[in-house]
């Protein structure tokens, strides 16, 4: 059961182009983000898609193949957890991000 405590599951199509940072550590970084999209009906019958947007994160090998086969539209899978941190911007106001370090890929399509 200690496998699941933190483990995010998700599918959905990139929004841009990953980001890929090659750290002088040798360390490769992709940042990315993907929409999940879910349909309901209102009262009245009308359907309504909700959009929600995830920051994605993927290290080394995982990044490795994300800069070679992803690319922006791509429909994708990602298994990860989800992490959240803080950092203060150049006018000193404290920003937090959550996101999700992504430790597997999948890619459908072509």
């Amino acid at each position: 059961m200690s496998t699941l405590r933190n483990k995010v599951q998700l599918i959905g199509n990139l929004g841009n182009d990953p980001e890929i940072i090659n750290l002088e550590s040798g360390k490769t970084l992709a940042k990315f983000t993907i929409a999940t999209n879910e349909s309901y009906k209102t009262a009245e019958g009308e359907k309504v898609t909700d959009t929600q947007w995830h920051n994605i994160i993927a290290w080394g090998k995982t990044a490795e193949i994300i800069e070679k086969y992803v690319s922006k539209g791509k429909e994708v899978a990602i298994e990860g957890k989800l992490t959240s941190r803080s950092y203060e911007t150049k006018e000193g106001e404290k920003r937090y991000v959550t996101e999700v370090v992504a430790n597997e890929i999948l890619m459908f399509g072509k």
